[in-house]
């Protein structure tokens, strides 16, 4: 089997992270959550022990691809060639995943979803029903940064801890949009602001009114998240000014590529990132197993306010 498991972080950091590093745009997200389970603890997602996984090409043995698990989420799959697909549904089994726990669906570039939706029902058999396509998400780059050519009255400023309020309340906020869960709010708002991560666009009377964040440079790359703004304040370009301005200042900090991703069902916010120079790259794709838990989970992306 070309397929190897593990829950042992390290292992997996020793046999993956350089085939990872090959790839540090399309493979963004699997970096920053094997960074932020170094930095927090196997439990920085939750109770479960996460599963993690590597693909060896059989001509060779050359590590060219991987997989985190981290329950109940879909098992997160990076940019992989086409053959790793159907070895890596095989492994799983019958929605079971090595150690006998369920799997809830996948998460992959969208040129692997047919093969990996296929092969799932093959080894589930017909009346499994298959995987339900759900979610996606377009990752984009930025190429060159344009400014909106008019900017909202007020200004761009670092969150601070005086913020924590009125933050946590707009990162639960935020996954409620986005189908993520809201319980590790406190907790992300706290690291955030304390490496610098989350901007706020205020009014001129100094009242946020907006905010953007960025995850911690990976392998030369950061990625924007947390784009948002209360439904009442929409539509007076906060979201495109905060971003921009911590667009700016991600390239200024020396970030190689700055990423985002943006729900493709949202069209307002696909054209504004795009309005602000940000280019397609690819798009990844949630298959859910029916009536699993987790057949509204949305990947970490970003919305427009």
């Amino acid at each position: 089997m070309t397929w190897t498991f593990t829950e042992d972080l390290k292992e997996f950091l020793d046999a993956a992270h350089e085939s990872l590093a090959s790839r540090p745009v399309r493979d963004t997200l699997l970096l920053t959550v094997s960074a932020t389970l170094v930095r927090r603890g196997m439990d920085a997602y939750g109770e479960e022990p996460p599963l993690f996984g590597w693909w060896r090409r059989p001509a060779d043995g050359v590590v060219d691809g991987a997989l985190i698990w981290t329950p109940p989420e879909p098992v997160l799959l990076s940019a992989v060639p086409r053959d790793a697909v159907r070895p890596l549904v095989r492994a799983l089994g019958d929605g079971a995943a090595p150690g006998g726990r369920d799997v809830t669906g996948l998460h992959v570039e969208s040129e692997a979803a047919a093969e990996a939706a296929a092969a799932w029902t093959e080894s589930a058999g017909a009346g499994s029903g298959g995987l339900r396509r759900g979610v996606e998400h377009r990752l984009y780059r930025l190429a060159e940064l344009v400014p909106p050519p008019r900017l909202p009255a007020g200004r761009a400023r670092r969150a601070t801890r005086e913020d924590r309020e009125v933050l946590v309340e707009w990162v639960r906020a935020f996954a409620a949009d986005t189908g993520q869960p809201g319980n590790r709010a406190e907790a992300v708002v706290d690291e955030r602001v304390r490496h610098g991560g989350l901007r706020v666009w205020e009014d001129p009377g100094g009242t946020p009114v907006s905010m953007a964040g960025v995850t911690l440079p990976a392998e030369g790359t950061v990625r924007l998240s947390l784009v948002y703004t209360p439904p009442a304040l929409r539509g007076n370009g906060y979201a495109a000014a905060v971003t921009a301005d911590l667009s700016a200042a991600a390239v200024a900090a020396g970030a190689e590529e700055v990423l985002l991703f943006a729900d493709t069902a949202n069209p307002v916010s696909n054209r504004m990132y795009q309005r602000l120079g940000f280019e397609e790259v690819s798009t990844r794709v949630v298959l859910t197993v029916p009536d699993g838990p987790a057949a509204d989970w949305a990947a970490p992306g970003v919305r427009a306010g």
